[in-house]
């Protein structure tokens, strides 16, 4: 007998699981996808640079289209908003193209992923304060600066922020960051922070950090004009929203289902929410278990999204498999500087209630007598009792974000500094030292640790 999956959202989350699924189960499964926009499978972490510049099109930011996902056997049905989940009738309702419509299934995924976060302040309903979540909103900021504006502001100093950032500076506007946090990113610790926010000046971006933002101030047209502060009125043509996102959960929360940090939904390691009502959830409407800490973590990312996905996939086909949690693994750059990190900072480690050391050091890119040597800083957070790695981060010119990725695999299986130091890892003068820096950060605390390295 042929069983109805229905997913609710049509990006990452949503389309590599039911793309999995299909594929597993051929004509056992029919795949209904409703999805509110009018694309599918399409990057948001793109937009900034679509927004810079640097991707031409909205068209070059689609994975995979709706009707190429029709052609695969699965229904999207875009435009399509779900309004309502019924778990006892096991039916959702939703606004479409026809009107108001409901759809019986035998599974539901919940994929509804994420929303910029939209300060509740005065003047938040102004023209002209624009998020960066979707591809319609990058097209209605693209409008705007098509109209040429002088300044910008940045309401937001961690990843969205600092790329849009980028973005309106190469576009020659003047740009001001206002950050609530003591420094930019502030998912490193503080001193790389401010390694940021030197740069970032340097840069010509006028950075405003440990500053609230308490409303906004429009013209009689209903245009902003203003960013209203603890610090002060900034002047503004334009604002961009880049405080980060939350989990778009209100349609889960409406059907009773229980949300937990940040508001996300908790799934077990298979994806699912409530399996008696055969209710699964994935991507950046979930919470994960942060590998270090053994916590519920909110880490909305399309790395996530896609695997959360397709362990959903795979489970629908009757597989077992599960998701085995994070590490926060992330990069971005803002104008020449790159940025990264994986892992716990300082404080986190010590909030897990491990007893952390940190290390720090100044190494550059490649071999430091080659022409295009880059500065960089590396930092690496340690357990005293165990050796173990728990945290690293990295701030430096082009080529030093990547190498946290070997940071995250020695995170993930466990390793210790003294292992990561005698790594064999590759190397040549235009790549990397003769000691590569993930190996001078470990060397580094294995010698403020002392011992072992037997």
């Amino acid at each position: 007998m042929t069983s109805r999956l229905l997913v609710v959202g049509g990006d990452a989350a949503g389309m590599s699981a039911a793309s999995t699924a299909k594929r597993a189960l051929g004509d056992e499964i029919d795949v209904l996808v409703l999805e509110r926009q009018p694309w599918t499978s399409y990057s948001a972490c793109g937009i900034p640079y679509w927004i810079a510049g640097d991707v031409p099109t909205l068209d070059d930011l689609i994975a995979r289209t709706p009707e190429k996902h029709r052609e695969n056997g699965i229904d999207v049905r875009t435009g399509a908003t779900a309004t309502e989940i019924d778990l006892d009738a096991a039916t959702v309702t939703a606004w479409t193209e026809s009107g108001t419509e409901t759809f019986a299934y035998d599974e539901l995924l919940i994929a509804t992923g994420a929303e910029p976060v939209r300060p509740n302040v005065p003047g938040m309903d102004s023209q002209g304060i624009y998020g960066v979540q979707t591809l319609a909103d990058g097209q209605r900021l693209l409008d705007a600066l098509a109209l040429r504006p002088s300044k910008a502001v940045i309401v937001g100093a961690g990843y969205i922020g600092v790329e849009m950032a980028e973005a309106c500076v190469r576009r020659g506007i003047e740009t001001v960051v206002v950050g609530k946090a003591p420094t930019p990113m502030a998912t490193l610790d503080l001193d790389l922070g401010e390694l940021i926010a030197d740069q970032m000046r340097a840069d010509n971006i006028d950075l405003r950090v440990g500053v609230t933002v308490t409303g906004f101030e429009a013209d009689l047209s209903g245009q902003v004009r203003a960013v209203v502060t603890d610090h002060g009125t900034i002047s503004t043509d334009l604002v961009i929203l880049g405080a980060g996102v939350r989990a778009r959960t209100e349609l889960a929360a409406g059907a009773g289902l229980k949300l937990g940090i940040d508001g996300a939904l908790p799934v077990d390691p298979h994806g699912r929410v409530d399996a008696d009502q055969r209710v699964w959830a994935a991507g950046d409407c979930v919470e994960s278990v942060h590998r270090i800490t053994g916590r519920p973590t909110y880490v909305p990312l399309g790395t996530h999204a896609n695997k959360q996905g397709w362990v959903v996939g795979r489970n629908l086909a009757g597989d077992g498999v599960t998701f085995p949690g994070v590490l926060g693994t992330a990069m971005t750059k803002v104008m020449s500087l790159e940025i990264a990190r994986t892992g716990v900072g300082e404080s986190e480690a010590r909030d897990a209630g491990f007893d952390a050391v940190s290390e720090r050091i100044e190494s550059t890119t490649t071999a430091g007598y080659m022409p295009d040597a880059r500065a960089m800083t590396v930092k690496v957070v340690v357990d005293r009792a165990t050796r173990r790695l728990l945290g690293a981060q990295i701030v430096g010119g082009e080529g030093a974000a990547m190498r946290i990725d070997s940071f995250a695999l020695a995170l993930w299986n466990a390793m210790t500094v003294d292992e990561l130091m005698m790594t064999d890892l590759g190397y040549a003068p235009p790549f990397a030292s003769v000691w590569d820096p993930v190996q001078q950060a470990a060397r580094a605390a294995v010698s403020a640790l002392g011992a072992p390295l037997r």
